[in-house]
């Protein structure tokens, strides 16, 4: 609703140039009463003046004065220092076709230098018959010949005190508010008649549904305030005095009768504004009431209808829990995507429940049902979807999780795999039993299925209850391929889990045989090792033959007894070598065998039995020496001589024996103890033979005796 008569606001904005940035001349100081007439002051400036737009401004302040004041006259001042000559000629002449005839004097003041050469060209005096009034030239500082200085401004040399943008504001305000409070009641009373007569709002006119062009608030505050100043100033002019003076200063013209008008005009606006408005906002309060309502059953059916419709689908289609942990996190940034959209929805179900509940503290009895139906509505659809998107996130996370653990095993059992498959070639049982142990580790450590298995259980379980929440529907086919997929999953790593055992089992075998193998060796090498000690004892401290039968017999007694120990050792040795060969045979070792162990042990039992023989044979003739020997001694009167050639014989031989080496059967020698030894024994074995050959001396001598004795004896008796 607009006002169709001239927009008089903008005519009176084109007074202050600063407001409208207008490049062209404009009047930015208005009258001054003089006791003959009212002073009009024109500025011109150095750039392009519009005159049609000074014509309008000229216009608009002429109809200000009353017909009285108007009926004094004119006196008009042209401000044609900044402004070209040809400017001022045109503004001078137009003012003819503006202001009426009571212009009784134009006074155009010039610059001091730059129109001396131009004046001739023009001479305002010859046309003042055509003109209707009386033009002169004069510079600023001359003004005052013409002019009072108390009627004229500072700029012009006066001593008028004039607010020209204070007097310009002011009129600004009467004008907006004299134009929107008549505009506004207009409406006010439009609106306020179409609510009374109760047309429904779809019913009404497009243009009754609009708000006011202006807002009443602002519109009577601006109408108070001018009131407060029409009241205090009377319109600027009620302190000044009839002598004329600044619109905005402290000296004035003297009020006019539009401007005394002006008070009770407004205080009419201003109860007539009141009773629209105070109207209005009941309108507006009811309005806004249904319209809030509307509102909000607007916004709830939208949040129902999105929930129900887009939101529940988007879920009904995101039902896999991946294959692995990345196809679960890219399901999970989905699901973080449909939770952000959700979001949004819900961000508005807040807003609208925190509405709803204001709504309902106000108490208003007729919308309290509907209120709350649709409060409940939207709570029911608003929890049901986030439960679903909640259940769903756990459903992801657990499915992350299980996809977690058994990527977890599957590396685990990956890598028992490889070192069960790497071929265990380790130097001796040491390194065996050290990697036997970090096998039974590693074994130990893959104990994830039973973790896995209770995972896979409780997303099993959630699952299962998926169709709890998906509004009575069967469950969908991909719901079952994750449970099969998910049985699959846990049976696969149960039977790779168990093949690891199984092949666990089969190197722990092989590598306990391997330890066993190692410990034959190890203990076929000793054998080795103790034989020889034996073989060394044998030949290096085995030395003595005994003094007599007794001690020989003892020593043969402890041979025999050393000979059954080095057996026994010798044994054990071919034992543990048997028992090699067949742990290589099922280790399937082709390329390990005995090595030199087993000729080893052969050539120094060769060695052994050779010596041991010989040890024997020794002692057995020592035996028989001595024997013979303690035959020879027991024999007190005569001595045998078949005992004696015993003695002599088995003695000489025993001799010639210990200066004889051991020959090995690989063709080495050597000899029973040290030389010293061998000298000893053999010191004492000629002891007893030289015992026995004196008493072979002696016998023979007693018999030679005897024969000679027997030989005296005969020829006496004969």
């Amino acid at each position: 609703m607009k006002d169709p008569s001239p927009d008089r606001g903008s005519l009176l904005r084109s007074l202050f140039p600063s407001v409208l940035c207008f490049t062209h001349t404009s009047i930015s100081h208005v009258f001054f009463l003089l006791p003959n007439g009212l002073i009009l002051t024109i500025p011109l400036c150095t750039e392009q003046t519009s005159m049609e737009e000074l014509s309008a401004t000229l216009d608009y302040l002429l109809s200000i004065p009353s017909e009285k004041c108007k009926a004094r006259g004119f006196t008009v001042i042209v401000d044609g220092r900044k402004s070209p000559w040809t400017v001022v000629k045109t503004v001078v002449l137009m003012l003819q076709n503006v202001i009426p005839a009571e212009v009784s004097l134009v006074c155009v003041v010039k610059p001091d230098e730059f129109w001396d050469k131009k004046v001739t060209h023009f001479c305002f005096w010859k046309e003042k018959d055509r003109l209707g009034f009386e033009v002169i030239l004069v510079s600023a500082n001359k003004l005052t010949r013409y002019i009072e200085p108390c009627q004229l401004t500072d700029e012009f040399g006066g001593s008028l005190q004039y607010d020209h943008m204070d007097w310009v504001s002011k009129r600004l305000v009467f004008e907006k508010f004299t134009k929107e409070s008549t505009s506004l009641l207009d409406e006010l009373a439009i609106i306020n008649e179409n609510e009374r007569a109760g047309q429904p709002d779809k019913a009404r006119p497009p243009d009754c549904n609009v708000l006011p062009s202006f807002d009443p608030e602002t519109v009577l505050q601006t109408g108070h305030e001018l009131l407060s100043e029409l009241q205090q100033r009377r319109f600027n002019g009620s302190e000044g005095g009839g002598g004329g003076g600044g619109v905005g200063g402290v000296t004035a013209w003297s009020p006019m009768d539009d401007e005394l008008l002006a008070q009770p005009q407004v205080m009419k606006l201003l109860d007539s504004l009141r009773e629209q408005y105070t109207k209005y906002q009941e309108v507006c309060r009811q309005r806004s009431r249904r319209s809030q309502l509307e509102e909000i059953q607007a916004k709830v059916m939208q949040v129902v209808n999105w929930l129900e419709g887009p939101g529940t689908e988007q879920l009904r289609t995101q039902w896999g829990i991946g294959d692995s942990i990345r196809a679960s996190q890219a399901l999970q940034l989905k699901h973080e995507e449909i939770e952000s959209q959700h979001s949004e929805w819900f961000a508005v179900y807040v807003e609208l429940n925190q509405q709803m509940a204001a709504l309902l503290n106000a108490g208003d009895e007729d919308d309290l049902a509907e209120l709350k139906t649709l409060q409940q509505q939207l709570s029911d659809v608003c929890y049901r979807q986030a439960s679903q998107l909640e259940f769903r996130q756990n459903v992801l996370q657990s499915a992350h999780e299980f996809h977690s653990t058994a990527q977890d095993l599957s590396q685990q059992l990956d890598g028992l795999l490889g070192m069960l498959c790497a071929d265990v070639a380790p130097a001796d049982g040491a390194a065996i039993q050290q990697t036997l142990k970090h096998l039974e580790e590693k074994l130990k450590s893959v104990g994830a299925l039973q973790v896995l298995r209770e995972k896979g259980q409780g997303l099993l379980d959630q699952m299962s209850n998926q169709s709890s929440w998906f509004y009575g529907k069967d469950v969908p086919v991909e719901n079952k391929e994750n449970i099969d997929h998910i049985h699959s999953v846990m049976e696969d790593m149960q039977l790779r889990k168990q093949r690891c055992e199984d092949m666990v089992d089969v190197r722990r075998l092989k590598m306990l045989q391997m330890v066993q193998l190692f410990k034959c060796e190890e203990d076929a090498s000793q054998a080795v090792e103790w034989l020889t000690e034996l073989l060394d004892a044998l030949l290096k401290t085995h030395v003595r033959l005994g003094d007599d039968t007794q001690e020989t017999k003892v020593l043969l007694e402890k041979h025999r007894k050393f000979v059954d120990v080095a057996q026994s050792t010798y044994d054990y040795g071919r034992q543990l070598l048997q028992a090699t060969v067949v742990l290589c045979q099922s280790l399937r070792c082709t390329t390990r065998s005995s090595g030199d162990t087993l000729p080893r042990l052969n050539r120094v039992w060769k060695q052994f039995t050779v010596t041991a023989d010989e040890r024997q044979h020794r002692l057995e003739m020592a035996s028989a020496f001595h024997a013979a020997a303690q035959r020879g001694s027991e024999q007190v009167e005569l001595l045998d001589s078949e005992v004696f050639e015993e003695v002599e014989t088995v003695g000489k031989s025993l001799l010639d024996r210990l200066t004889v080496p051991v020959i090995f059967p690989d063709g080495s020698e050597q000899f029973f103890g040290s030389p010293g030894d061998m000298a000893s024994s053999a010191e004492n074995i000629r002891d007893k033979l030289k015992l026995a050959e004196d008493k072979r001396l002696q016998q023979e001598e007693a018999e030679h005796l005897e024969e000679e004795a027997a030989l005296e004896v005969g020829p006496e008796e004969s």
